[in-house]
C-alpha cells in the first residue's frame, strides 16, 4: 500500500496580518544571502493576498507577477519594492548590530 501526498503550499496558512510577517521574518533569517528565497516568500505571500488585487496595486499582469515571484523569475528591485508596497510591507536597510569595544573616532575636549 503506497502512501498518497498532496503537495505542501504555505500561502495555505497565510491567514492574518501576523502569520504574514512571521513567514517572512523566518524566510528572511533563512535566506542567508539568496534574494531568490525572499522573491519567492513574497511571490508566496501575494498568492496568499490575491494575485489579481496584486496585479491591479502595481500595475503589473497577472502573469508577469507569477513569473517574477517564481523561483525562476528574475524581477527588477523596482518589481520587488513594488510588491512590497501593493502587500503593506516596507523594505528597510539595517546595519547589523556589532558590539562597541573600540575607542570612539570622535573625540571632544
Amino acid at each position: 500500500m503506497s502512501t498518497k501526498t498532496t503537495r505542501w503550499d504555505s500561502a495555505e496558512y497565510l491567514k492574518t496580518d501576523e502569520d504574514i510577517q512571521l513567514y517572512l521574518e523566518a524566510c528572511m533569517e533563512e535566506a542567508g544571502d539568496d534574494p531568490a528565497f525572499i522573491v519567492h516568500a513574497l511571490g508566496v505571500i501575494a498568492r496568499a493576498r490575491s494575485m489579481t488585487q496584486l496585479a491591479k496595486e502595481t500595475g503589473l499582469t497577472r502573469e508577469g507577477l507569477y513569473k517574477a515571484l517564481s523561483p525562476e523569475g528574475n524581477p527588477t528591485f523596482a518589481t520587488v519594492a513594488k510588491v512590497a508596497k501593493a502587500l503593506g510591507l516596507k523594505i528597510t536597510i539595517q546595519a547589523p548590530h556589532k558590539e562597541v569595544t573600540d575607542f570612539p573616532l570622535h573625540t571632544t575636549g
